[in-house]
């Protein structure tokens, strides 16, 4: 029979099923009706079974604990998809994945469109729930439902938010004067030269760093794509890492860490220290990731091509590049300027004569 805990205010229920393990499982209702019917719903599964080796019910708790646990040595983004966990338990909380229908789907999107989310933040959610269905049939055969497919939301452009070089100067002299961050003018000048993302400059070891070769290496396991990549190195960036070198060799010689502080000891965020820098310089609505965008964007209106500015940003595809494309107009004026050799074949010739055939029918 359901049970109420001390001071708890949903329904509970504890049965042995036909294997002789015992249940215990909140219904997640007030009601006790509800929590009657659940549980004798509950029972005939569990039944089933047993007798029928029937696929039992999976609770979306039991569904996302398990998934974040197995793949949290693989997945870079597990900090962010704990969070985003939780946003869908809210709504699908004791809820048995066997009966997500599209219909849930539709409600969860009606439900973070009115919390007034993105586009983007509902499909990162709902990404997230699915590689989890996906991931427990295919290593677990839990043969769950996934109504998520098909279903996600159009996202516009992406933001593209970068600064002029004279910004970029004001906000590197306004990082100077934070002195607790000494080493955020180093940190912001060398993301603004490599297009490199926090994660990658904050984790930057020394052993990746080869300034006689002009590059650094980014290994898989710290960029967000999964893959390798050299960094190339210009005037700038060079400078920036002679100066964290004489910083560790006057502080922390044995620091294998690019950005530490003079224990030697990882800097893991620059956040506070950059927002401060940006009001200061009167910057506004600009984050740490727009550096990377700045690059590109320089890069653009520099006249690289898009592919190697999406070798160098590390995109995996050249999709997320061409939100800068529109910075070299140049390229698009040569490509149609060609469409003028065109009257070297009468086609221009073509045109008048057919204009005068005209003018002659109608005066006719």
């Amino acid at each position: 029979m359901p049970y109420k805990r001390k001071d708890g205010a949903v329904w509970w229920v504890s049965f042995t099923d036909p294997s002789g393990k015992r249940i215990r499982r909140s219904t997640g209702t007030n009601n006790r009706k509800e929590a009657e019917a659940l549980e004798a719903k509950w029972k005939l599964e569990a039944f089933r079974v047993k007798q029928w080796d029937a696929q039992p019910s999976r609770s979306f708790e039991e569904l996302m604990v398990a998934y974040l646990k197995a793949t949290r040595n693989e997945k870079r983004t597990r900090l962010k998809d704990r969070g985003r966990a939780r946003n869908l338990r809210r709504f699908l909380k004791g809820r048995a994945m066997n009966e997500l229908s599209p219909k849930d789907v539709r409600a969860y999107i009606a439900l973070r469109k009115s919390e007034g989310k993105k586009n983007s933040t509902i499909n990162r959610e709902l990404s997230l729930l699915s590689a989890a269905i996906n991931y427990a049939n295919r290593e677990w055969d839990w043969e769950l439902p996934n109504p998520i497919q098909g279903r996600k939301l159009k996202e516009g452009e992406g933001r593209a938010r970068w600064l002029t070089q004279q910004e970029a100067d004001a906000l590197i002299r306004a990082a100077g004067i934070e002195s607790t961050a000494r080493h955020l003018p180093d940190f912001i000048r060398l993301a603004l030269h490599t297009g490199c993302r926090s994660g990658e400059l904050l984790w930057l070891e020394w052993k990746r760093v080869d300034l006689s070769g002009g590059l650094f290496y980014l290994e898989g396991q710290h960029t967000k794509t999964g893959k390798r990549r050299s960094i190339p190195l210009n005037q700038n960036a060079r400078r920036v890492l002679v100066n964290r070198a004489r910083f560790r060799a006057e502080h922390c010689p044995t620091s294998p860490w690019v950005f530490c502080n003079k224990k030697g000891e990882r800097i893991g965020l620059v956040r506070r220290s950059f927002m401060t820098a940006c009001e200061r310089a009167g910057i506004e609505d600009f984050r740490i990731h727009d550096l990377r965008h700045c690059c590109a964007a320089w890069l653009v209106s520099a006249g690289v091509p898009l592919t190697e500015v999406r070798d160098l940003l590390g995109h995996s595809t050249v999709r997320m590049t061409e939100r800068y494309a529109h910075l070299a107009p140049e390229n698009v004026r040569a490509a149609v300027a060609r469409l003028d050799n065109m009257s070297r074949f009468g086609h221009g010739q073509q045109t008048d004569s057919k204009e005068g055939a005209a003018k002659s029918f109608v005066s006719n």
